[in-house]
């Protein structure tokens, strides 16, 4: 990749990636410093030759990655939350975008996601901010889709209960 393809790449994906690490970590100037690094290391990588074949892809999982450093480095990784993610018998529902924001109301849902998990805040962001697939989303987490799907149905209805109890 030439120094030309890599600005274009950031200029393509900057937002997106800023706005995805702005919402998961709840701390803009946090997030930008991310978005930053995020896009030092894709440098480095690509610089040494490597070959990315899908780049929203790779950058959404080295942008995953380093959420999930700062969240070790805060102290913020939920164990409960994994067990009940990892051995959970729910069955998944298919969500649209239009679902979602015809059941909510937008402001509220995105004021929301703060307060969940960040298990469920990751999928949702990624699912309902950046419009990524479940099959995209597994990609980049390395997880099986049905596992995604399953923790993006529990992360609506966990938000679904948030905001029921917020205007109840």
């Amino acid at each position: 990749m030439t120094e030309h393809d890599f600005i274009k790449t950031y200029d393509e994906w900057a937002d997106a990636i800023f706005r995805h690490c702005s919402f998961r970590l709840s701390d803009r100037e946090a997030a930008k410093d991310l978005t930053q690094d995020i896009f030092i290391r894709v440098w480095e990588y690509v610089s040494r030759g490597e070959k990315v074949e899908n780049m929203k892809a790779f950058l959404y999982r080295v942008a995953h990655n380093r959420i999930v450093d700062e969240f070790r480095k805060r102290g913020r990784i939920d164990s409960l939350e994994t067990l009940e993610d990892e051995f959970g018998f729910d069955v998944p529902e298919e969500e649209s975008v239009a679902d979602l924001f015809d059941t909510f109301d937008a402001r509220h849902a995105l004021e929301a996601i703060p307060r969940l998990t960040p298990r469920y805040r990751e999928v949702l962001i990624m699912r309902f901010v950046d419009g990524l697939p479940p099959k995209e989303i597994a990609g980049i987490l390395k997880e099986p889709e049905n596992n995604i799907s399953v923790r993006i149905h529990r992360a609506t209805r966990k938000l679904a209960a948030l905001l029921h109890y917020d205007h109840a």
